[in-house]
Protein backbone atom coordinates (compact mmCIF):
# COMPACT_ATOMS: atom_id res chain seq x y z
CA UNK A 1 0.00 0.00 0.00
CA UNK A 2 1.45 3.19 -1.14
CA UNK A 3 1.85 6.63 0.99
CA UNK A 4 0.37 8.75 -1.75
CA UNK A 5 -0.72 12.64 -0.58
CA UNK A 6 -4.04 13.18 -0.81
CA UNK A 7 -3.05 15.96 -3.41
CA UNK A 8 -1.62 13.97 -5.27
CA UNK A 9 -4.76 11.18 -5.46
CA UNK A 10 -7.01 13.73 -6.61
CA UNK A 11 -4.13 15.14 -9.13
CA UNK A 12 -4.35 11.20 -10.72
CA UNK A 13 -8.23 11.16 -10.08
CA UNK A 14 -8.97 14.21 -12.30
CA UNK A 15 -6.85 13.07 -14.70
CA UNK A 16 -8.07 9.40 -14.81
CA UNK A 17 -11.60 11.26 -15.20
CA UNK A 18 -10.71 13.89 -18.15
CA UNK A 19 -8.29 11.13 -20.06
CA UNK A 20 -9.93 7.57 -19.51
CA UNK A 21 -13.26 8.38 -18.72
CA UNK A 22 -13.68 11.35 -21.22
CA UNK A 23 -16.43 12.90 -18.22
CA UNK A 24 -18.18 16.03 -19.26
CA UNK A 25 -16.71 19.26 -17.85
CA UNK A 26 -20.08 19.78 -16.23
CA UNK A 27 -19.18 15.64 -13.99
CA UNK A 28 -15.22 17.27 -13.88
CA UNK A 29 -15.83 20.54 -12.29
CA UNK A 30 -18.96 18.84 -9.94
CA UNK A 31 -16.42 15.83 -8.50
CA UNK A 32 -13.70 17.89 -8.00
CA UNK A 33 -16.00 20.38 -6.00
CA UNK A 34 -16.95 18.04 -3.56
CA UNK A 35 -13.50 16.41 -3.16
CA UNK A 36 -12.02 19.86 -2.67
CA UNK A 37 -14.69 20.76 -0.14
CA UNK A 38 -13.91 17.62 1.85
CA UNK A 39 -9.94 17.75 2.17
CA UNK A 40 -9.12 21.67 0.97
CA UNK A 41 -8.31 21.99 4.79
CA UNK A 42 -6.11 18.87 5.31
CA UNK A 43 -2.34 18.67 4.50
CA UNK A 44 -1.88 15.00 5.28
CA UNK A 45 1.27 12.54 3.57
CA UNK A 46 -1.07 9.85 2.69
CA UNK A 47 -4.44 9.48 1.59
CA UNK A 48 -4.71 6.71 3.64
CA UNK A 49 -5.64 8.85 6.83
CA UNK A 50 -8.47 10.89 5.11
CA UNK A 51 -9.94 8.19 3.69
CA UNK A 52 -10.87 5.70 6.29
CA UNK A 53 -14.87 4.89 7.08
CA UNK A 54 -14.89 6.77 10.44
CA UNK A 55 -12.92 10.08 8.70
CA UNK A 56 -15.97 10.00 5.95
CA UNK A 57 -18.66 9.60 8.49
CA UNK A 58 -17.60 12.00 10.71
CA UNK A 59 -17.12 13.80 7.44
CA UNK A 60 -21.00 13.45 6.87
CA UNK A 61 -21.94 13.71 10.62
CA UNK A 62 -20.57 17.49 10.17
CA UNK A 63 -21.80 17.98 6.58
CA UNK A 64 -25.19 16.83 7.93
CA UNK A 65 -25.34 19.76 10.61
CA UNK A 66 -24.49 22.14 8.44
CA UNK A 67 -28.57 21.67 7.20
CA UNK A 68 -27.50 20.96 3.85
CA UNK A 69 -29.81 19.76 1.34
CA UNK A 70 -29.89 15.69 1.86
CA UNK A 71 -29.26 15.84 -2.24
CA UNK A 72 -26.47 17.57 -1.63
CA UNK A 73 -24.91 14.91 1.35
CA UNK A 74 -26.07 11.94 -0.75
CA UNK A 75 -24.39 13.51 -4.02
CA UNK A 76 -20.94 14.26 -1.71
CA UNK A 77 -21.03 9.99 -0.67
CA UNK A 78 -21.51 9.60 -4.19
CA UNK A 79 -18.30 11.38 -5.20
CA UNK A 80 -16.38 10.09 -2.37
CA UNK A 81 -17.84 6.16 -3.44
CA UNK A 82 -16.38 7.03 -6.78
CA UNK A 83 -13.00 8.41 -5.75
CA UNK A 84 -12.30 5.69 -2.82
CA UNK A 85 -12.76 2.51 -5.85
CA UNK A 86 -10.16 4.76 -7.68
CA UNK A 87 -8.08 4.53 -4.81
CA UNK A 88 -8.55 1.06 -4.73
CA UNK A 89 -7.53 0.43 -7.83
CA UNK A 90 -4.45 2.11 -7.86
CA UNK A 91 -4.12 -0.15 -4.08
CA UNK A 92 -3.47 3.47 -2.77
CA UNK A 93 -5.74 1.80 0.04
CA UNK A 94 -6.41 -1.67 1.09
CA UNK A 95 -10.11 -1.67 1.39
CA UNK A 96 -12.99 0.51 0.10
CA UNK A 97 -14.21 2.34 3.35
CA UNK A 98 -17.74 3.33 1.93
CA UNK A 99 -19.01 0.02 1.44
CA UNK A 100 -21.33 0.12 4.59
CA UNK A 101 -22.48 4.05 4.42
CA UNK A 102 -25.13 4.91 3.80
CA UNK A 103 -26.80 8.17 2.05
CA UNK A 104 -29.61 9.85 4.21
CA UNK A 105 -33.05 8.94 2.80
CA UNK A 106 -34.70 12.06 0.68
CA UNK A 107 -38.04 12.58 0.45
CA UNK A 108 -39.80 12.43 -2.89
CA UNK A 109 -40.29 15.37 -4.76
CA UNK A 110 -42.09 15.52 -7.95
CA UNK A 111 -40.66 18.31 -10.17
CA UNK A 112 -43.62 21.07 -10.65
CA UNK A 113 -43.87 21.99 -14.40
CA UNK A 114 -45.88 24.08 -16.29
CA UNK A 115 -49.58 23.56 -16.98
CA UNK A 116 -50.57 23.97 -21.20
CA UNK A 117 -52.07 27.21 -20.33
CA UNK A 118 -48.91 28.84 -18.63
CA UNK A 119 -46.43 27.27 -21.68
CA UNK A 120 -49.09 29.09 -23.96
CA UNK A 121 -48.87 31.80 -22.35
CA UNK A 122 -44.66 31.26 -22.31
CA UNK A 123 -44.37 30.60 -26.21
CA UNK A 124 -47.49 32.62 -27.67
CA UNK A 125 -45.48 35.87 -28.02
CA UNK A 126 -45.02 39.04 -29.56
CA UNK A 127 -40.96 38.12 -30.17
CA UNK A 128 -40.63 39.03 -34.04
CA UNK A 129 -39.52 42.51 -33.63
CA UNK A 130 -36.58 41.66 -31.45
CA UNK A 131 -33.98 39.51 -32.76
CA UNK A 132 -33.00 37.95 -29.20
CA UNK A 133 -36.30 37.58 -28.00
CA UNK A 134 -37.40 35.83 -31.42
CA UNK A 135 -34.18 33.53 -30.71
CA UNK A 136 -35.35 32.72 -27.51
CA UNK A 137 -38.78 31.99 -28.12
CA UNK A 138 -37.39 29.46 -30.68
CA UNK A 139 -35.13 27.98 -27.93
CA UNK A 140 -38.17 27.64 -25.45
CA UNK A 141 -40.33 25.92 -28.70
CA UNK A 142 -37.85 23.47 -29.16
CA UNK A 143 -37.42 22.77 -25.70
CA UNK A 144 -40.62 22.26 -25.13
CA UNK A 145 -41.80 20.93 -27.99
CA UNK A 146 -38.88 17.88 -28.06
CA UNK A 147 -38.05 17.96 -24.09
CA UNK A 148 -34.57 18.45 -24.91
CA UNK A 149 -31.97 19.14 -22.18
CA UNK A 150 -30.01 22.31 -22.19
CA UNK A 151 -26.85 20.99 -23.19
CA UNK A 152 -28.52 18.56 -26.09
CA UNK A 153 -29.99 21.88 -26.89
CA UNK A 154 -26.87 23.93 -27.12
CA UNK A 155 -25.09 20.96 -28.77
CA UNK A 156 -27.25 21.17 -31.64
CA UNK A 157 -25.41 21.93 -35.37
CA UNK A 158 -27.07 23.60 -38.42
CA UNK A 159 -26.54 20.03 -39.87
CA UNK A 160 -28.35 18.45 -37.23
CA UNK A 161 -31.52 19.44 -38.19
CA UNK A 162 -33.74 16.88 -40.65
CA UNK A 163 -36.14 19.54 -42.71
CA UNK A 164 -38.28 16.62 -45.01
CA UNK A 165 -38.52 13.93 -41.86
CA UNK A 166 -39.25 17.26 -38.91
CA UNK A 167 -36.21 15.51 -37.13
CA UNK A 168 -33.77 16.94 -34.67
CA UNK A 169 -30.31 14.90 -34.09
CA UNK A 170 -28.84 15.91 -30.38
CA UNK A 171 -25.97 14.22 -28.28
CA UNK A 172 -27.30 13.00 -25.04
CA UNK A 173 -25.84 12.05 -21.69
CA UNK A 174 -22.33 9.41 -22.19
CA UNK A 175 -22.75 10.98 -26.06
CA UNK A 176 -25.19 9.14 -27.29
CA UNK A 177 -27.35 10.21 -30.16
CA UNK A 178 -30.60 10.14 -30.95
CA UNK A 179 -32.87 11.47 -33.25
CA UNK A 180 -36.33 13.14 -31.49
CA UNK A 181 -39.08 14.77 -33.41
CA UNK A 182 -40.15 19.04 -33.61
CA UNK A 183 -43.61 20.31 -35.20
CA UNK A 184 -44.02 22.32 -38.08
CA UNK A 185 -44.56 25.04 -36.14
CA UNK A 186 -40.86 24.58 -34.92
CA UNK A 187 -39.64 24.03 -38.01
CA UNK A 188 -41.13 27.26 -39.33
CA UNK A 189 -39.50 29.21 -36.60
CA UNK A 190 -36.25 27.97 -36.79
CA UNK A 191 -36.00 28.68 -40.53
CA UNK A 192 -37.00 32.47 -39.62
CA UNK A 193 -34.35 32.30 -36.91
CA UNK A 194 -31.78 30.92 -39.58
CA UNK A 195 -31.92 34.70 -41.30
CA UNK A 196 -31.19 36.20 -37.49
CA UNK A 197 -28.29 33.86 -37.71
CA UNK A 198 -26.85 34.73 -40.26
CA UNK A 199 -26.57 38.53 -39.92
CA UNK A 200 -24.73 37.04 -36.31
CA UNK A 201 -22.75 33.80 -36.76
CA UNK A 202 -18.95 33.75 -37.42
CA UNK A 203 -18.10 32.20 -41.14
CA UNK A 204 -16.95 28.86 -39.25
CA UNK A 205 -19.45 28.37 -36.35
CA UNK A 206 -21.73 25.53 -36.53
CA UNK A 207 -23.85 26.02 -33.74
CA UNK A 208 -27.83 26.65 -34.90
CA UNK A 209 -27.80 28.79 -31.86
CA UNK A 210 -25.40 31.76 -31.57
CA UNK A 211 -24.62 34.92 -29.26
CA UNK A 212 -24.83 37.96 -30.14
CA UNK A 213 -21.18 37.71 -30.81
CA UNK A 214 -21.34 35.13 -33.57
CA UNK A 215 -20.61 31.79 -31.45
CA UNK A 216 -22.55 29.10 -30.21
CA UNK A 217 -24.34 30.01 -27.51
CA UNK A 218 -22.99 29.43 -23.67
CA UNK A 219 -25.52 27.23 -21.30
CA UNK A 220 -25.69 30.29 -18.84
CA UNK A 221 -26.95 32.47 -21.26
CA UNK A 222 -29.90 30.39 -22.07
CA UNK A 223 -30.79 29.52 -18.46
CA UNK A 224 -30.62 33.66 -18.04
CA UNK A 225 -33.14 34.23 -21.13
CA UNK A 226 -35.43 31.70 -19.93
CA UNK A 227 -35.61 33.08 -16.95
CA UNK A 228 -36.23 36.58 -18.08
CA UNK A 229 -38.43 35.29 -20.96
CA UNK A 230 -41.24 33.94 -17.91
CA UNK A 231 -40.59 37.92 -16.44
CA UNK A 232 -41.53 38.73 -19.45
CA UNK A 233 -44.52 37.56 -20.15
CA UNK A 234 -45.83 37.83 -16.01
CA UNK A 235 -45.26 34.10 -16.09
CA UNK A 236 -45.12 33.23 -11.88
CA UNK A 237 -42.83 30.46 -12.35
CA UNK A 238 -39.25 30.43 -11.91
CA UNK A 239 -38.38 29.24 -15.38
CA UNK A 240 -35.38 27.18 -16.38
CA UNK A 241 -34.44 24.98 -19.22
CA UNK A 242 -35.27 21.87 -17.42
CA UNK A 243 -39.14 22.55 -16.29
CA UNK A 244 -39.80 22.98 -20.08
CA UNK A 245 -38.49 19.51 -20.56
CA UNK A 246 -40.43 18.16 -17.18
CA UNK A 247 -43.38 20.01 -18.81
CA UNK A 248 -42.98 18.15 -21.99
CA UNK A 249 -42.74 14.62 -20.56
CA UNK A 250 -46.00 15.33 -18.35
CA UNK A 251 -48.18 16.08 -21.31
CA UNK A 252 -47.04 13.51 -23.45
CA UNK A 253 -47.27 11.10 -20.61
CA UNK A 254 -51.15 12.26 -19.87
CA UNK A 255 -52.13 12.58 -23.17
CA UNK A 256 -50.91 8.91 -24.94
CA UNK A 257 -49.96 6.81 -21.54
CA UNK A 258 -47.13 5.25 -22.89
CA UNK A 259 -44.09 5.55 -20.58
CA UNK A 260 -41.80 3.67 -22.95
CA UNK A 261 -42.14 6.36 -25.57
CA UNK A 262 -41.61 9.01 -23.48
CA UNK A 263 -38.65 7.07 -22.10
CA UNK A 264 -36.97 7.12 -25.63
CA UNK A 265 -37.87 10.95 -26.56
CA UNK A 266 -35.78 12.28 -23.51
CA UNK A 267 -33.26 9.76 -23.72
CA UNK A 268 -33.73 8.09 -20.70
CA UNK A 269 -31.09 4.80 -19.87
CA UNK A 270 -33.37 3.44 -17.25
CA UNK A 271 -37.31 3.87 -17.08
CA UNK A 272 -37.70 4.34 -13.76
CA UNK A 273 -35.47 7.91 -14.27
CA UNK A 274 -38.77 8.33 -16.55
CA UNK A 275 -41.07 7.88 -13.88
CA UNK A 276 -39.33 9.98 -11.71
CA UNK A 277 -39.51 13.08 -14.17
CA UNK A 278 -43.21 12.56 -15.17
CA UNK A 279 -46.33 12.04 -13.59
CA UNK A 280 -50.51 11.47 -14.04
CA UNK A 281 -52.32 13.72 -12.07
CA UNK A 282 -54.45 10.90 -9.86
CA UNK A 283 -57.93 11.94 -11.21
CA UNK A 284 -57.10 11.34 -14.61
CA UNK A 285 -55.03 8.12 -13.34
CA UNK A 286 -58.61 7.57 -11.78
CA UNK A 287 -60.60 7.87 -15.13
CA UNK A 288 -57.73 5.42 -16.42
CA UNK A 289 -58.37 2.58 -13.85
CA UNK A 290 -62.26 2.70 -14.34
CA UNK A 291 -62.36 2.40 -17.66
CA UNK A 292 -59.49 0.02 -17.78
CA UNK A 293 -59.81 -2.01 -15.51
CA UNK A 294 -61.81 -4.89 -15.99
CA UNK A 295 -64.00 -5.70 -12.79
CA UNK A 296 -63.26 -1.68 -12.89
CA UNK A 297 -67.17 -0.76 -13.79
CA UNK A 298 -68.69 -4.48 -12.01
CA UNK A 299 -71.46 -3.29 -9.39
CA UNK A 300 -71.70 -5.22 -6.42
CA UNK A 301 -74.87 -7.18 -5.88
Amino acid sequence: MSTVSIAEALQAFEHKLISEQQASAHTIRSYMTQLKQVYAKLDLDSCVQVTSAEFIRRHLVEVNKLKLATSTITHRLTVLRVFCQFLLSQTWISSDPTINLQAPKAAKRLPKNLDVDQVNLLLDCDAEADPCSYRDNVIAELFYSSGLRLAELIGIDLNDINRHEYLVRVTGKGDKTREVPITKLVLEKIETWLLIRAQWAKPAETALFVSQRGTRISDRHVRERMRQLAVKQNLSHHLHPHKLRHSFATHMLESTQDLRAVQELLGHKNLSTTQIYTHLDFEHLSKVYDNAHPRARKKAK
